[in-house]
């Protein structure tokens, strides 16, 4: 029996993407980075948000960096991704004196051209948590 062929995906690629999306503080870079790493409809659900398309996407992002000036989404350890499917670990760290006080866990789904289809993610420690 034959395997499907499907393109190859660089997850790690797609996930720094994401971060610089989540990063860009600047609207107009941040338009652009959620281009660059969501599909025109993608989609973006946790615990406080379920959106989708880019807009929205660059809206909830802008809301995070609202709530938590000065700091920035890190990368845990390497995405791990089979299938167009991958999961990593993400930190929220502060600028200022380097502590991360919210941690979560993602699972994205990506389209054919290595893009985010969808993303779940989930949050493992927040203040007052």
């Amino acid at each position: 029996m034959s395997q499907p062929t499907t393109a190859a995906i660089d997850y790690q690629a797609a996930v720094d993407r994401y971060f610089a999306a989540w990063n860009a503080t600047d609207p107009a870079e941040r338009q652009r980075a959620v281009a660059a790493a969501w599909v025109e409809d993608g989609s973006y659900t946790d615990p406080f948000a379920d959106v989708s398309g880019h807009d929205q996407l660059a809206a909830v992002i802008a809301g995070a960096q609202q709530q938590f000036p000065t700091f920035s989404f890190r990368l845990v350890a390497a995405a791990e991704g089979h299938h167009h499917t991958a999961r990593f670990s993400w930190e929220l760290v502060s600028e200022t004196d380097g502590s991360a006080p919210v941690a979560g866990s993602d699972v994205a789904v990506f389209a054919e051209d290595g893009r985010i289809r969808a993303v779940y993610g989930f949050v493992d420690r927040a203040p007052g948590a």
